[in-house]
């Protein structure tokens, strides 16, 4: 029986080990799941920041063509892209608010739509683990967010005249003969900001 007893305590330490590896390696992953969670929170973050920015962007250049540009309709419908000025400090601010450090925002187009895609890493590293390596390792992740027109009218309408929107059942009313860029609504009436999928 003492046989018996001695030869089963190298199976427990073993497998006592293995449990203890399987745990660590477990944690490293969790670790580096977390990681990469939080730099792709960050990407979104950023992402919207800079789309939201250019979205006021392409209101206040929407509040100045109304009456005054005979084309200010095709702000409406996507045909004109802000210019994104304002975007990489945007995209920074919420960047940095998230700890990561935005590596570059640039314009892109996704299904027709204006849009900015952001490309962060995180100022915290993975941390220590079983993994070699991953204590200086740094995540990275990008986000696109577009911003989309919810406001359809008529192809026939004359921009001189006044306009009737309607945005995704809210009807706006717009005349450009005695238009006030006060009258304007919300931006969020007139343009949704989303994250591409």
């Amino acid at each position: 029986m003492r046989g018996d007893r001695g030869q089963t305590l190298p199976i427990y330490i073993w497998l006592t080990g293995i449990l203890l590896f399987a745990a660590f390696a477990f944690f490293a992953f969790a670790q580096a799941a977390s990681a990469r969670n939080g730099a792709q929170s960050a990407a979104d973050a950023a992402a919207l920041a800079a789309a939201r920015d250019a979205r006021d962007e392409l209101m206040t250049r929407l509040g100045d063509a109304i009456g005054q540009d005979d084309n200010w309709l095709d702000w409406l419908d996507g045909v004109q892209g802000p210019q994104g000025a304002g975007t990489a400090a945007a995209a920074g601010q919420l960047a940095a608010a998230n700890d990561s450090t935005l590596q570059g925002v640039q314009p892109v187009t996704r299904n027709g739509y204006p849009g900015y895609q952001a490309d962060i890493q995180t100022n915290y590293t993975v941390g220590k683990s079983i993994i070699p390596g991953t204590e200086g390792r740094h995540a990275t992740a990008h986000a696109t967010a577009v911003i989309q027109p919810r406001c359809d009218f008529d192809p026939a309408t004359d921009p001189k005249k006044p306009v009737e929107l309607n945005c995704d059942g809210r009807i706006v009313n717009i005349d450009p003969g005695k238009f006030d860029p006060v009258d304007l609504p919300d931006a969020s009436v007139l343009f949704s900001v989303h994250l591409a999928e």
